[in-house]
């Protein structure tokens, strides 16, 4: 297979335009990100000025019409400005799930809802985990059934982003935001009775709780309670029983986004981590003259590399599938390999960075380590690693195989 990682013009120009953003907007405000617990709303909203919360809708409804490939640029600058990855949450979030929404969402739901979200005046989450199911979807106790036109939705979500910023108008989003929320229409067919919809945050009847998350924490984290809550039929994503289906595709192209997230994180640390130990002396001499230094520096920057190409090659094949020219299946087995090869590699390297910081890397207000928290959460958001394993295994061995026995 041919290799070009050579831009075009307008991604390019896109690069540019987005680093030009970050550096001025989003990199002063980093550290405070944490500090405060919260994304000040002007960067919200310049984002949403550029158009990168639509970047992948098409210009029909608003949107820029990005491949997920020049998306993922977009996402390097933000990262390589926030090592807190709040921003890159709000950003890959809607960018995946937003998408997802739009593909499967009825005509008169893009109209109204897509178009919004497009233009960044609502927000698009996602929540399928609850206080008892997260990796095990057949787990989920949500129910939706269908009274006249409307859906009566019950349930709890828990670890979900952007509870908050989902809940209020006007602040960070016009009209708030909601949810991709995962539920059972017919729990006796099991993963066949699972279905989708959206569910505004901003619902009164809905009741949310923020919990305290160990990093990212500028995006809100927490959960919502829904009790007997109406949907109109219209926000309804896809058919009935196919919200585990929709659910499995949007994994692939969260993880994707994520990948690429953390072998950026991980570069991003490495850089200014070098740039520390070129300045620090122990000895009479630059810590990054010893070698014990030089050594962590060649196999991380190696792997990470690696990281940061297979996250491309999922974003790529991403890209392929929406033309029509590459598999479900192939682009599962991808996205999975990319999140569990890159969230490991950018947790060894940050943590190897971060000690070369000494005792000023054990502090909230080093970047690198704000970096090492925020990493550490895809550990288990979108699938947890040994469920990566599972599925890259699966699709490497056959499904005969995926119990460890013939069947």
């Amino acid at each position: 297979m041919p290799v070009d990682f050579e831009l075009t013009k307008e991604q390019e120009d896109i690069k540019a335009t987005v680093r030009e953003f970050a550096e001025r907007y989003i990199a002063p405000k980093a550290v405070e990100f944490d500090e405060k617990q919260e994304i000040h709303p002007e960067i919200i909203r310049e984002m949403a000025r550029l158009g990168l919360f639509g970047v992948v809708f098409p210009d029909k409804y608003g949107g820029l019409g990005l491949d997920p490939v020049t998306a993922g640029l977009i996402l390097e600058e933000i990262v390589r400005a926030d090592l807190t990855f709040s921003l890159a949450v709000a950003y890959l979030v809607q960018t995946s799930w937003g998408y997802i929404a739009y593909k499967y969402g009825s005509e008169e739901f893009r109209d109204e809802v897509i178009t919004k979200a497009a233009r960044g005046d609502l927000w698009i989450g996602i929540a399928t985990t609850e206080p008892g199911a997260g990796s095990d979807l057949v787990g989920i106790t949500t129910t939706a059934r269908k009274v006249g036109s409307e859906y009566v939705v019950s349930g709890e979500k828990a670890y979900i982003s952007g509870v908050r910023e989902a809940r209020e108008r006007g602040k960070w989003f016009e009209y708030g935001g909601g949810h991709v929320t995962l539920t059972y229409t017919d729990k006796s067919k099991q993963h066949r009775g699972m279905t989708f919809f959206f569910i505004p945050l901003t619902d009164p009847n809905i009741s949310i709780r923020l919990e305290k998350e160990f990093g990212r924490k500028g995006w809100s984290f927490g959960s919502f309670v829904l009790n007997d809550v109406k949907v109109p039929e219209k926000y309804r994503i896809g058919d009935e029983g196919r919200g585990f289906y929709i659910a499995m595709e949007g994994f692939d192209h969260a993880r994707a986004y994520i990948a690429l997230a953390c072998a950026v994180g991980g570069k991003r640390a490495i850089e200014l981590a070098v740039e520390y130990a070129k300045q620090r002396k122990a000895f009479d001499s630059p810590i990054a003259s010893f070698q014990g230094i030089q050594f962590q520096l060649a196999d991380n920057w190696a792997r990470l590399e690696a990281a940061h190409s297979l996250a491309y090659k999922a974003l790529w094949a991403l890209k392929m599938e929406q033309e029509g020219k590459i598999g479900r299946f192939e682009v599962t087995k991808i996205a999975a390999a990319a999140k569990l090869f890159a969230v490991q590699a950018a947790k060894a390297a940050i943590d190897d960075a971060l000690r070369w910081f000494g005792a000023y890397g054990y502090t909230e207000e080093n970047l690198v380590a704000l970096a090492l928290k925020a990493v550490k959460s895809y550990d288990w958001a979108e699938g947890s690693l040994d469920i990566m394993r599972l599925i890259v295994a699966r699709e490497v061995l056959g499904r005969d195989f995926v119990s460890g026995r013939r069947r």
